[in-house]
């Protein structure tokens, strides 16, 4: 599965080590070097390295000082992991990493991973997508340092409803608010989940909706790591599903059940 001289670009999950993929923790297993993202990657999964495993945290070292790493690694002939936190290809700046490893002529794949959207799903035992509800899910952020096309900007997304999922944007609830009540498809009535460290130890959930969300993230005190839901999908535990879904009424056929 690992060759000597190759990189795997591993998604280690959204904080719990168990949330690995089967897959990727097979690479972890048979690594001679680890470069993971300290800040945001659970420490026990280099537990499961090799003793003689070389292992360097990410978080003080620029895209130079990691390639470097990655390329010298390879040129070596030894089995290199890059261990991002959820799933490598959202927010994980992978792309760049993969332009220099192709100009060097350094073979390497990807292992996705659990993103911190199911993780916090399956937190607060919430089905995103119901029928008659949303069919619609959308992961995004609010501009930050990190700029965002104005095209998609969240008033916008926000126009179509749905279910909403925001990254990196905890730290900016009251913007984030008056952003999504701008889009005229959500209200204030609309309900909000934010949880923090999904899956962690520690994880916080906060519920609420739209007219409160903000002074109740205040008050718990979360400003990083966290995950903004938000949809009438959250609001089902409470006043039911309006409509079951077709993939096992008894009525509705398909190629495997007439």
């Amino acid at each position: 599965m690992f060759s000597p001289g190759q990189v795997l670009f591993v998604g280690a999950g959204p904080g719990d080590p168990e949330l690995i993929t089967v897959k990727g923790l097979k690479a972890l297993q048979q690594a001679d070097i680890v470069v993971y993202a300290g800040s945001l990657v659970n420490p026990d999964l280099l537990d499961e390295c090799p003793a003689t495993c070389e292992t360097h945290d990410s978080a003080p070292l620029n895209l130079d000082q990691v390639l470097e790493i990655l390329v010298a690694g390879c040129r070596a002939g030894k089995r290199v992991v890059r261990l991002h936190t959820g799933d490598p290809a959202l927010y994980g700046a992978i792309q760049e990493q993969m332009e220099v490893l192709d100009a060097a002529g350094i073979d390497y794949r990807v292992i996705p991973g659990v993103t911190a959207t199911f993780a916090a799903a399956a937190s607060l035992k919430q089905e995103l997508t119901l029928p008659g509800v949303s069919q619609t899910l959308t992961l995004t952020r609010l501009a930050g340092r990190t700029p965002v096309p104005e095209k998609e900007q969240l008033s916008r997304i926000a126009a179509n409803g749905g279910t909403i999922a925001l990254y990196l944007s905890v730290g900016m609830m009251e913007k984030l608010v008056a952003e999504l009540l701008a889009g005229n498809q959500f209200t204030r009535e609309t309900p909000v989940a934010v949880v923090s460290r999904a899956s962690w130890p520690d994880e916080q959930i906060v519920e609420g909706s739209l007219a409160d969300i903000c002074a109740k993230v205040e008050k718990a005190g979360i400003k990083r790591q966290a995950l903004v839901l938000v949809g009438e999908v959250l609001a089902a535990r409470q006043t039911g599903i309006p409509e079951k879904s077709k993939l096992y009424d008894p009525e509705f056929s398909h190629g495997y059940r007439r």
